[in-house]
């Protein structure tokens, strides 16, 4: 039956948004090639299949360009066409840039940047010639403004909107479609990790995943070019990013995610 399916891949599945991505192309019948950076990607590996299709999970460091081109190695191996992914890995990282580690800034570029354009390359060269093919990146609302206090992340995640935008024109006749997901502050531990946890952002109200994933998988699948992920707030905030003055909104910004202690 496995053989029958589509095919898709997504990166950083092990958890959060991307394992509820990839439960939402389960549940659409779809076999899955999913990664991650720990053990976890196994566990979420056994949730997939016990919605019925096929799991296919490689660990590896997506900071790496050797742990990017192994999964695209995995999947080869797997011999069946892609017909979906999802470029989903990132990590954000919050406080002072005078505090940072340069190390963990660096290791953010890499993984939201060269990674995601080093699969993205794989992905495409494998679907063009196949005249098929749907590629939804997932990038954030802070792609729509200025992040003081996450000085990297947020124009790490511009690249990815205008990335996939851009992307989106040039495969316009190929038959592959790029979409842009664009989740504002999700019920993941994304924040947590991020060193965020005594911020605004870190203890508010957050987007509930499952309507997020589910928001980007409809947009993927409709051929949308990008969708903000989230509640009805959310999208009012990124209409009004259109138009508000980027020293307010990074005035905004920094009282929200400015760390407490």
């Amino acid at each position: 039956m496995s053989g029958q399916r589509k095919l898709v891949l997504i990166t950083g599945a092990s958890s959060g948004l991307g394992l509820e991505l990839a439960k939402q192309f389960a549940q659409d019948n779809y076999d899955i090639a999913l990664s991650g950076s720990s053990d976890r990607i196994f566990e979420a590996a056994d949730t997939i299949r016990d919605l019925g299709v096929e799991a296919y999970p490689h660990k590896a460091d997506a900071a790496t360009y050797d742990g990017v081109e192994s999964f695209w190695s995995f999947f080869t191996e797997l011999k069946r066409p892609l017909d979906a992914a999802v470029l989903n890995v990132g990590i954000g990282l919050g406080g002072a840039f005078t505090d940072t580690d340069l190390e963990d800034e660096l290791r953010l570029v890499s993984i939201n940047i060269s990674g995601t354009v080093h699969m993205a390359k794989r992905v495409v060269q494998h679907m063009v010639p196949n005249g098929r093919g749907r590629i939804l990146i997932v990038s954030s609302i802070s792609a729509t403004q200025p992040t003081p206090y996450e000085t990297v992340y947020g124009p790490s995640k511009a690249f990815g909107y205008m990335f996939a935008e851009s992307l989106r024109e040039e495969l316009r006749q190929t038959g592959v479609t790029v979409t842009a997901l664009l989740p504002g502050a999700t019920d993941t531990n994304f924040h947590s990790n991020a060193g965020m946890d005594s911020s605004e952002i870190g203890s508010s109200k957050k987007n509930d995943k499952v309507l997020v994933a589910k928001q980007g998988y409809e947009a993927l699948m409709n051929d949308e070019d990008h969708v903000v992920g989230g509640d009805e707030e959310t999208k009012q905030q990124a209409e009004d990013n259109r138009t508000t003055p980027e020293p307010v909104k990074a005035a905004n910004h920094a009282k929200r995610a400015r760390l407490q202690n």
